[in-house]
């Protein structure tokens, strides 16, 4: 079963398009009914009021198929404040960035373009390419045509308003 979601496939069926044998660029990111993945000045805490204690949302299972990881540094900076170690620490990430930063282990700050870093990964053999937010990298890609599937774990929370709301 499939649908879609700002004009792009979202797969129902557990690895279908793995068929294809390539690197696809995954959206896995939890979003509000009504279209935010934050509140006004990048509130997260409606991810917190709607979590369910041992529930990961197939999140796991998602993350061993991966062997990338694009994450704003808004999103990036976010996960810091909540967590001692960076949770993708064994995979091959890029932290999408304005400044020049040194590298840090697997960890790339990467100032460059974004739709160019990404036709470079996808031209690379391995494991799928996760992004993890946030909305402008996630905008960005939509711009270009670059995302092949979006997998959103749907909190049952209604925010209204908020910074960041994807335009497709």
């Amino acid at each position: 079963m499939s649908d879609t979601f700002f004009g792009k496939r979202i797969s129902f069926e557990k690895n279908d398009y793995k068929m294809q044998n390539r690197r696809h660029v995954i959206v896995y990111i939890a979003m509000s009914l009504d279209g935010y993945i934050a509140g006004p000045d990048d509130d997260l805490s409606f991810l917190s009021a709607v979590q369910v204690e041992g529930e990961d949302y197939g999140y796991a299972e998602f993350y061993e198929t991966t062997g990338t990881v694009i994450m704003g540094r808004k999103t990036y900076d976010w996960v810091m404040t909540q967590v001692p170690v960076f949770p993708h620490h064994d995979k091959e990430t890029y932290i999408i960035t304005r400044k020049t930063l040194p590298s840090s282990g697997n960890i790339r700050f990467f100032n460059g373009s974004i739709p160019g870093l990404i036709r470079m990964l996808k031209a690379k053999r391995g494991r799928d390419i996760f992004v993890d937010g946030g909305a402008k990298v996630v905008n960005s890609l939509l711009k270009e045509d670059l995302i092949d599937e979006f997998q959103n774990s749907l909190p049952v929370a209604v925010l209204n308003s908020g910074d960041f709301k994807f335009h497709g």
